[in-house]
């Protein structure tokens, strides 16, 4: 990435946005997480592997509402309850034909997320949702997102799968191993995602990681700055702590 001479940067507008990384253990692989890549032509993050996510719409009432829209548009996982407590079931043909139909009209800015909620007398799983970081994209960036993440168990009886348009692949894969794939360059990702990451691969269960998430409380707003070269290619990504992180400009 090179400094972008065309633009303002101090014109660009922080939209919030949430994210949710879904999980679960299998005997064999221990905790997994889903994961998606990026089409390349994104406007942002293009060609990146990332979890569920995007910017909060008008219509979305939270973040955590936010996080169930774009996890339903996204991977096809809809995170919510019915009446009786149990988790959605696609399971069945015709349940999943009608929940594919929701998930494109809701996509496509047709009905909000709530709507079809309503209809299905469903209750959202926002309180399930347990928030563990919040990252604020660099100053000097054309798009800019105030980010949440949350931690969520996949619900039995969905699949989650790629939508072809916004991402063009998908796969569960252990945090460790995707720590080690990014390392190696074959999966590309942005700094929060590999933090984000190095949480998940400190604890040896979903049910620890959810335990470890509980604690946390409200996460500290992580803001990387980005150093320039003269050239207007960056030198370094700073973080809070590092060495020259206060002696570039709060944005």
């Amino acid at each position: 990435m090179s400094q972008n001479q065309d633009f303002d940067p101090s014109s660009v507008v922080i939209k919030p946005a949430a994210t949710v990384m879904l999980l679960r253990e299998s005997d064999e692989q221990g905790v997994e997480v889903f994961m998606m890549r990026r089409t390349t032509k994104a406007a942002f993050a293009g060609g990146m592997y990332v979890f569920p996510g995007g910017a909060v719409d008008a219509e979305d009432s939270s973040y955590e509402i936010a996080a169930i829209r774009e996890c339903f548009e996204e991977a096809g996982v809809l995170l919510a309850r019915t009446s009786t407590g149990a988790t959605v079931r696609f399971d069945d043909p015709v349940s999943h034909e009608r929940f594919t139909t929701y998930r494109h009209t809701v996509h496509a800015g047709e009905r909000s997320m709530t709507s079809v909620l309503t209809e299905e007398n469903l209750v959202a799983q926002s309180d399930e949702l347990l928030w563990v970081a919040h990252w604020v994209t660099p100053f000097g960036e054309v798009r800019r997102f105030d980010t949440r993440f949350f931690v969520v168990p996949m619900p039995d009886d969905q699949t989650p799968l790629h939508d072809d348009k916004e991402t063009v692949g998908s796969l569960w894969v252990t945090p460790s191993d995707a720590l080690h794939r990014a390392r190696a360059g074959e999966l590309l990702m942005l700094p929060p995602t590999v933090a984000n990451l190095e949480f998940l691969a400190a604890q040896p269960s979903v049910d620890a990681i959810m335990t470890a998430a509980a604690t946390i409380g409200v996460p500290p707003k992580l803001l990387p700055k980005v150093k320039w070269r003269d050239d207007g290619r960056i030198e370094a990504l700073l973080m809070p702590g590092d060495a020259g992180y206060d002696d570039l400009p709060d944005r």
